[in-house]
This record gives C-alpha cells, structure tokens and sequence, in this order.
C-alpha cells in the first residue's frame, strides 16, 4: 500500500517552499500525493496560485476558502479559525497517513492543529528557523505540534532539539526552494518575457541595461505602519530612478496599507521605469531575481534563493530578524536614505559567491525519501 501524503499550501511562496517535495513524492513508487490549496492561494487578488499549480501538472483534491476580507489582526485569527474547522473536514475525507505543513505563516497553524487533534502524524517543514513578526512564535509553535522536522539547516536542527524535540525526529533535508535555484543557476538565461506572460500594470516593458526586483511585505507585529514602511521604499526607488520591477505584498495583517501605499505612489508619480506584478511562477521569478542587480525588500527569498544564487540583496526591516544568511544580505532601517545608499552599494558591488546554507539543491528527493521510509507515530514526549 503507498502511504497517502497530504500536503496543504496555503500562500504562493508555499508553494515556492514545497514544489520540489511535491514533484519527488508524487514520483516516488511508495508514496501517493494529495495536495490540499487553502488560503490566499486560491484568491485572484494573490496571483491565483493554484493554476500554477495546475498547470505545472498537479492534481489538487481539495481546495479550502478560508481568508476573511480586512488584512488586519481580528481578521488573521478568524481566517486561522475558518481553516481549522475546513481542514479538520478536509482531513476526515481524505484520510490521509501523514500531513506536511510548510514553513511559518500565520494561517499554517491551523494545519497543524487539526492534523494533532485527529491524531495524524505531523511532519514540519522548515521550523528551527529565526525571524521576527508573529511567524516566530507560529513556527516554534507547530514544531511542538509536529511529530518529525524536516528543516533546512544545521543551525535549525540545533534549536528544534534544544526545544526538546527527539533528535531521531529531526532531518536536516535543505530547503525545497533551493532545488529550483539551482535548477536556475545551472540554466540562467531569461526564457520567457514577463511583460507578455504575466501582463501587469505599468508603462516600464523592457529590461535592457538592468533591473531591481521588489518585494516587501508588511510585518504583522507592525501593520499599523505599513503604509508608512512602504513610502520610504517607494521615495528610495523614485530616488534611483533604476528599471523595477515590483511584486504585490502578501495577505497578512498591513496589506492593505502597503497596497494602498504601492497604489498612491503609482498614481502620483506615474513612475515610467516601474512595472507591479501580482505573482508569478516560482521558476520565472527565480529566472528574474538571478539576472536582476538587486532584490529590495523584507521577503525571505533574499535571504534564502538570493544567497544561493549569489543575488545582492537590501534586507528592510525586520521581518526577517534573525534568520540565517550569506554575505549577499545587506540590513537597513525603514529610511529612504539608508535604503537608497544600501542598493548604490549594492549595485557598486555586483554579484556574490553562491552560499549553500540553505541546501544544494536535492531537498525534494531527501524529504519524499523520509517521508517513504520513516516510522510514523502521533505520540510524542520531551526528548529530556
């Protein structure tokens, strides 16, 4: 009998994280792939996600609408709740042998709640990782709720132990997303032209002489200043006056001032030498973050895709406090100056060397090979 393996994705860089992993399992002859597409991925207003997913050949079996209109924190609760009670039905339909939850978004708790309470073996994805906002405390959270941890680094080994977790339970695999960097990196070229594939809105439709690539989110344990976090971005940028191309911001608590902020700015300043995308294929962005001269902005993928590929990156803020990264990673205050001064540096400097922290490039087949052959159990104890 293949053990039935059921994997929720609940946000586009999700799916980003776990591609690789899902590509592997449904491949593998002892493992059988169901594949759960919740939350913001399955919104138009986030990129439509889950034709991605479609098209890059997977069958989704369930879909669950869960996201409650607001962008604000009573609302990140509420659409937490609706997707526990709709994952809670989803997992009793299914039947699945074990559930895979990735990485730390606010809504992926659910998953691990309903997954414990029907005492289906848990597997985490990417916990023992450092950062800041609420994702801190939603990813230590479910690495206590999890039965095996699949994490990308040494360093998140370390610390998934020390929270007493059996460290027969805990699997250094890499990250996923790394398998798609260095698919790219070993064929970098720009296939595709993003302008025509993906439309957008925006008069800039060339990428010759170089490009920026934005993407800032806004910071849950922040997102009253959002909209003022992403004026000093938008100032630095108007500033430079560099080829952008800029990436709409995520679902969590401040997006609808960091959108409105993106909103203002484009109708103020027309700016001729932007162009706004609401998402994109994760292969393509890739494709477009290693021929670009500079990643700006507080998403993860700076620190982990950019540093495989050797990408400058500006890190604002500090929504990815903490978290591990390679000498490609330069950290600024929300300051329009500092922001300014940190991409010149950046753009003076050129390209780095490739950093593996986060994996060489074969997680997909380590984690569909744990997850064939390991020991499946819902019980656990503190390891000391």
């Amino acid at each position: 009998m293949k053990r039935k393996v059921c994997v929720v994705v609940t946000a586009r860089p999700s799916y980003s994280r776990i591609k690789s992993a899902l590509r592997s399992i449904l491949e593998h002859p002892g493992l059988e792939l169901q594949l759960v597409v919740a939350a913001s991925a399955i919104l138009d207003r986030y990129g439509n996600t889950h034709r991605l997913i479609e098209q890059d050949g997977f069958t989704i079996h369930a879909r669950v609408y869960m996201v409650v209109e607001g962008e604000n924190l009573p609302t990140m609760a509420k659409t937490t709740g609706l997707g526990l009670m709709e994952l809670a039905t989803v997992f009793d339909n299914l039947k699945p042998d074990v559930v895979v939850t990735i990485a730390d978004r606010y809504e992926t708790i659910a998953t691990a709640i309903a997954a414990a309470y029907m005492n289906l073996p848990l597997v985490h994805i990417q916990g023992g990782e450092v950062t800041g906002s609420v994702d801190e405390k939603v990813r230590h959270a479910i690495t206590k709720l999890a039965d095996a941890h699949f994490v990308a680094t040494e360093g998140a080994a370390r610390r998934v132990i020390r929270m007493g977790e059996d460290p027969a339970r805990v699997h250094v695999t890499g990250c996923p997303s790394i398998d798609l960097a260095a698919a790219v990196r070993r064929s970098p070229a720009l296939d595709f032209d993003p302008f025509e594939k993906y439309g957008g809105v925006g008069i800039l439709d060339h990428l010759t002489g170089g490009y920026l690539v934005v993407l800032q989110h806004p910071v849950t344990t922040e997102y009253d200043a959002s909209r003022l976090h992403i004026e000093e971005t938008c100032q630095a940028i108007l500033a430079l006056r560099q080829p952008t191309l800029w990436f709409w911001p995520n679902v969590d608590a401040g997006s609808d001032g960091t959108s409105n902020g993106l909103r203002a700015f484009r109708e103020r300043y027309q700016p001729s030498f932007v162009h706004f995308f609401k998402n994109m294929d994760g292969q393509d962005f890739l494709r477009l973050l290693c021929q670009s001269r500079c990643l700006v902005g507080n998403s993860s993928a700076g620190i982990r895709e950019g540093s495989f590929l050797g990408v400058p990156v500006v890190n604002i803020g500090s929504r990815q406090a903490g978290r591990e990264r390679g000498p490609n990673v330069r950290d600024v205050p929300y300051d329009r100056r500092a922001i300014q001064q940190a991409i010149e540096d950046q753009l003076a400097h050129g390209p780095y060397p490739s950093d593996p922290t986060y994996g060489q490039g074969d997680a997909g087949r380590r984690i569909a090979e744990k997850l064939a052959a390991m020991p499946l159990s819902f019980e656990k104890r503190l390891a000391y």
